[in-house]
């Protein structure tokens, strides 16, 4: 059976900094952009990518749906000898 990645992608526009995100993520993946969006606010993004469980946590705190969740079932490539 594989296991389930997950992935986020973040609307950098409508993100408003409110760091919510952060405090949901159970596996620490999201941390807030240094750089600046056009309204001023810092931005979350995906900080460790390789530790996204896809629990969905943070998609569905954000008050301003930036945020939408992907979820990935990785198959395990077995090799053929």
């Amino acid at each position: 059976m594989g296991k389930i990645r997950g992935a986020i992608v973040v609307d950098t526009e409508r993100c408003k900094g409110c760091e919510l995100c952060v405090e949901a993520c159970p596996t620490d993946v999201i941390r807030m952009e240094r750089k600046v969006n056009s309204k001023g606010y810092h931005y979350a993004y995906m900080e460790h990518p390789e530790s996204c469980s896809g629990c969905m946590n943070c998609g569905i705190i954000c008050p301003d749906g930036a945020i939408t969740v992907y979820r990935v079932k990785e198959e395990k490539v077995s090799e053929e000898t």
